[in-house]
């Protein structure tokens, strides 16, 4: 198995789009639908100022789990992949080290409607399944997100949790969340009876 995001042969193309590793210079073009506020109210960091965006954008943490989703060469949205480690008990804790994702994502509301997220998401987990050999991916959003877990759904991802407000937003209202995940065997089948 070979998890790291710099194996893996770029650019990846869909029908539509290319996906490509994050680069500095990509600060600016995720910053234009970043700071909107139908955006920025349901992402985990709105930064205030370019500058501040530019600064987290550009860290090597980020840059390193970061993709960028391309259209026609414009950058219409960003993707991550934190790989991590599963739960395991302590004597075979190794055996879980860098099994599993949590895959996020945002696209520019100007490019919503025409399917590009799903066409996205569904590559990047293939990239996660195939490409990284990863068993498992996960992801959450904000239960009002209905965008976002509509999208989860749509491409298989199962509900896994709700919880109930136990996610604080920066507008000081705790809010509901949902937890979404797939697993490697299950993705195989669905991509199978796809073809």
């Amino acid at each position: 198995m070979n998890n790291d995001l710099a194996a893996v042969p770029w650019p990846l193309r869909t029908d539509r789009l290319t996906l490509r590793p994050a680069a500095a210079g990509d600060a600016v073009a995720t910053w234009q639908f970043r700071r909107r506020e139908e955006v920025s109210r349901w992402l985990t960091r709105a930064s205030a100022t370019l500058d501040e965006h530019r600064t987290w954008f550009e860290a090597p943490d980020s840059l390193a789990r970061t993709l960028v989703i391309e259209r026609n060469g414009a950058v219409i949205g960003d993707l991550m992949v934190k790989n991590e480690d599963a739960w395991a008990q302590a004597e075979i804790a190794e055996r879980a080290r860098s099994v599993q994702a949590e895959l996020g994502w945002v696209l520019h509301p100007g490019h919503a409607g025409h399917g590009f997220a799903t066409e996205a998401i569904r590559e990047l987990l293939r990239l996660c399944f195939e490409d990284l050999g990863l068993r498992r991916v996960t992801a959450t959003c904000f239960a009002a997100n209905v965008a976002s877990w509509r999208l989860m759904e749509r491409v298989g991802m199962r509900r896994e949790s709700s919880t109930v407000r136990d996610s604080l937003h920066r507008d000081g209202e705790w809010l509901d969340c949902l937890g979404y995940g797939l697993l490697a065997d299950e993705w195989r089948v669905r991509h199978s009876r796809r073809r």
